[in-house]
């Protein structure tokens, strides 16, 4: 890690909430200078906050990762604020599930529409692949960067009900796979993280005995928190993980060799 006086910048996406706020505080807590990326200003300031309150040092941009033109800007502001960019955590995302197709006394009756597919790719795939295009050519400059990606394990082995959602995740690794190989020359590293199931918003919603069905076959016996995940980003973030390339962490508790 570099001093206190010039400390290295992470950007986090979707850092307002959930993991995205636990990395966010975690990172400045480590020494990072953070620049919270999201579209939810209210719940962006909190984090910045927090930080601050904290004695850290952040920036907030609403950012939408879905749009070029956007991350552009934003890394451009990052730049010109800190002077650099070190790490990217692509952490933003959002789910639309529903069936390919829904059949009820062999006919179909439901499906999933144009717009809940897109509308994920268009965050979980897309907004990847425009926030590391915006921020890389800064690492590429100062011959140094760390991207880390989420994917998740239904990207690795599918899920019920997440075609969409199992496309961009399943998609994050072969970009990252891609990356590695293009971008190593340059001192940059890019790796993903399959979280399992972890508490944040999206997964509360889950009714109760699905979740205790789905803690009975974790073998740690908990559902993961989001700390869970920002320690496997910052672990991946750190200079001497310079080694790491093209890898993709499960963090799941477990919970595929549980089943």
């Amino acid at each position: 890690m570099t001093t206190a006086s010039t400390p290295r910048v992470a950007v986090v996406t979707g850092g307002g909430s959930g993991i995205g706020r636990a990395t966010a505080l975690l990172f400045a807590e480590s020494g990072y200078a953070v620049a919270i990326w999201d579209m939810a200003e209210q719940a962006g300031h909190d984090t910045l906050q927090a930080i601050t309150a904290a004695g850290g040092v952040a920036v907030f941009h609403r950012v939408d990762v879905s749009q070029a033109s956007s991350t552009v800007e934003a890394a451009a502001g990052v730049r010109a604020q800190f002077g650099r960019v070190d790490v990217l955590i692509n952490n933003a995302g959002i789910v639309r599930d529903a069936q390919l197709v829904k059949v009820r006394d062999g006919k179909v009756v439901a499906q999933m529409s144009e717009e809940q597919f897109d509308a994920v790719v268009n965050v979980n795939l897309k907004g990847v692949f425009n926030c590391t295009q915006s921020v890389v050519p800064t690492m590429i400059e100062q011959r140094y960067g760390r991207i880390v990606s989420t994917s998740s394990v239904v990207g690795l082995y599918g899920n019920f009900g997440q075609t969409n959602y199992v496309a961009a995740k399943a998609g994050v690794i072969g970009m990252t796979k891609v990356w590695a190989r293009e971008l190593g020359k340059y001192n940059i590293t890019a790796n993903a993280v399959a979280p399992g199931f972890i508490a944040t918003e999206m997964v509360k919603s889950i009714p109760e005995k699905v979740m205790q069905h789905m803690i009975e076959h974790t073998p740690v016996g908990r559902v993961g928190q989001p700390e869970d995940i920002a320690r496997a980003y910052l672990f991946l973030a750190d200079e001497r993980s310079s080694f790491i390339t093209g890898a993709v962490l499960s963090v799941d508790g477990g919970s595929v060799t549980g089943t």
